[in-house]
């Protein structure tokens, strides 16, 4: 199990993410899932299994007309209008959350692979994107960084999230549906992550919990650091 920066509800085991909002959306303005795919350039079929999975952890979302005089259609249930608000809120709180949110690392260029550098920091080594100089500060997004349980965190191979540390959460700050989690990786600041409140609950995070914290090297940058 992993908690990343990506909006999304979860109910019995579906996630409703940006996706599954937009083809909502779509249906409404369309009049029907077959307009609405066809909208979106998605397979009827695959639309339609979509919606009926959601449909079936969620409860009805779309409401169908057959036939008739005005040859039917679809309308968006109550519902659904409040699962699409209830998104939107969660995605305009991600988005205000990690704006301004990064944490800042001190190290040197130890390697160079291209536009790619490995920099020794004190957290341990990180992957970035780096300019053409030794001493360098790396900036890491809160909204960039995974965190998984210790137990759970896939093989470095297996994902291409290869900068990962190990650390201890250092402070959770839950709001009604984002958390900010700091974590103890070993360096002078916190390396700070923002995942969804259910992930926390999931992952059973707590203050001293041990987790691996990953991020890609393409998602973390460099810049040159006076000394």
């Amino acid at each position: 199990m992993d908690a990343g920066f990506e909006a999304h509800l979860r109910a019995d085991g579906v996630e409703f993410d940006a996706a599954d909002a937009e083809l909502l959306r779509t249906i409404d303005a369309e009049g029907s899932l077959n307009r609405a795919a066809d909208a979106l350039g998605r397979s009827y079929s695959r639309a339609h299994q979509r919606l009926t999975a959601l449909e079936d952890a969620l409860g009805p979302l779309v409401v169908r007309q057959r036939g008739g005089s005005g040859g039917g259609g679809s309308d968006l249930t109550d519902e659904a209008r409040d699962l699409l608000a209830r998104f939107e809120r969660l995605r305009s709180e991600f988005t205000g959350t990690a704006e301004v949110e990064e944490t800042v690392l001190s190290g040197r260029v130890v390697a160079r692979e291209g536009e790619l550098a490995t920099v020794e920091t004190d957290a341990g080594q990180v992957r970035a994107l780096a300019p053409a100089a030794d001493a360098v500060n790396v900036a890491i997004r809160a909204d960039a960084v995974t965190l998984s349980a210790p137990d759970d965190a896939p093989p470095e191979e297996a994902t291409s999230a290869r900068n990962r540390f190990v650390g201890t959460v250092a402070a959770i700050d839950a709001g009604a549906q984002v958390a900010r989690v700091l974590v103890d990786v070993g360096a002078d600041a916190p390396l700070a992550a923002i995942v969804t409140v259910s992930s926390i609950e999931k992952l059973d995070l707590r203050e001293e919990s041990e987790v691996v914290a990953s991020f890609k090297a393409t998602a973390t940058r460099a810049s040159p650091r006076e000394v």
